[in-house]
């Protein structure tokens, strides 16, 4: 059983970054210091150039990141907190790895939408991560869409509504890119957004409720609860020196990633009850893997 991701996720999934969107955010406020301070030095040495990218300046694969949403203080710490729980939300839901998978593809296709658009045009188009957010955004919507925000801090609306907004402004864009002929916006566009295009018919199709999500959390606040007080002896811990002459057979197995608690002891292992059979699930696939029936 399985997708092609979870087969991916058993093979690098320890190599995931947990709570990448704290560092995301660390690197918007350099960004933000860096504009405030001397501006040219990111347009400089830091942008996503096409051209200096291909004349072996590799670093601005990363650095264009640090591209500051906005220079007003107010509206730079309004946006990290939106995006950041966008990011952080998606990251519980999915787990770390596939949320790394999601990011990184947009970063990814953000890259190369600037270079194959310098190779086709010849023009340098300076792309930075507006796209990659409004992929977090479009991927809130289609997960959680029931979950409501108050718009303007005022007005509650559905993601799902403020998705088909936000979605139909980028095809707006598009089409007004390709009627004037400019090609260059319009393959940025589509290889900026190609994690969404991508994943929407993987895993993100498998909606949760913000029921789940809570659930969820409910579920990792009382296992660390649990470990606080102290918890059964052996919950989720490998087996202490005693056994070390004994050949150590693991007491749990996620059905989806494969991990056992000799993998890592913080992981927490839970049946599912919808499940026909006896599946058991890690953490990170508890509240997100496809039910057996």
């Amino acid at each position: 059983m399985g997708t092609w991701v979870d087969k991916l996720e058993r093979k690098i999934g320890r190599f995931a970054i947990p709570h990448l969107m704290r560092y995301i955010i660390i690197i918007y406020g350099l960004g933000l210091i860096l504009e405030w301070t001397a501006p040219e030095v990111y347009l400089v040495y830091f942008s996503l150039n096409a051209e200096r990218l291909l004349h072996g300046e590799i670093w601005r694969i990363f650095t264009f990141l640090m591209q500051s949403p906005s220079t007003s203080p107010i509206f730079f710490i309004f946006t990290l907190y939106l995006y950041y729980f966008l990011g952080n939300t998606l990251e519980k839901v999915w787990g770390a790895f596939r949320f790394n998978l999601y990011y990184f593809t947009g970063v990814l296709g953000t890259v190369l939408g600037a270079v194959i658009v310098y190779l086709v045009t010849g023009q340098i188009y300076l792309l930075d991560t507006f796209y990659i957010n409004m992929s977090l955004f479009l991927a809130f919507a289609t997960v959680i869409p029931d979950m409501q925000l108050l718009l303007f801090f005022i007005i509650p609306i559905k993601m799902k509504w403020l998705g088909y907004a936000y979605g139909l402004l980028i095809i707006l864009e598009f089409i007004q890119a390709l009627t004037r002929g400019d090609y260059g916006t319009c393959i940025a566009i589509v290889l900026a957004m190609i994690n969404f295009i991508f994943y929407f018919f993987s895993f993100m199709r498998d909606k949760h409720s913000p029921h789940q999500y809570i659930r969820r959390h409910q579920f990792e606040r009382n296992m660390r609860r649990g470990q606080q007080m102290g918890g059964p002896a052996y919950q989720g811990k490998a087996p202490g020196p005693e056994h070390s002459a004994k050949k150590i057979v693991p007491r749990h197995r996620c059905a989806v990633c494969g991990r056992t608690e000799l993998d890592d002891e913080n992981l927490e292992f839970r049946f599912c009850s919808k499940c026909n059979g006896n599946y058991e699930y890690c953490n990170d696939h508890l509240f997100t893997h496809k039910h057996v029936q």
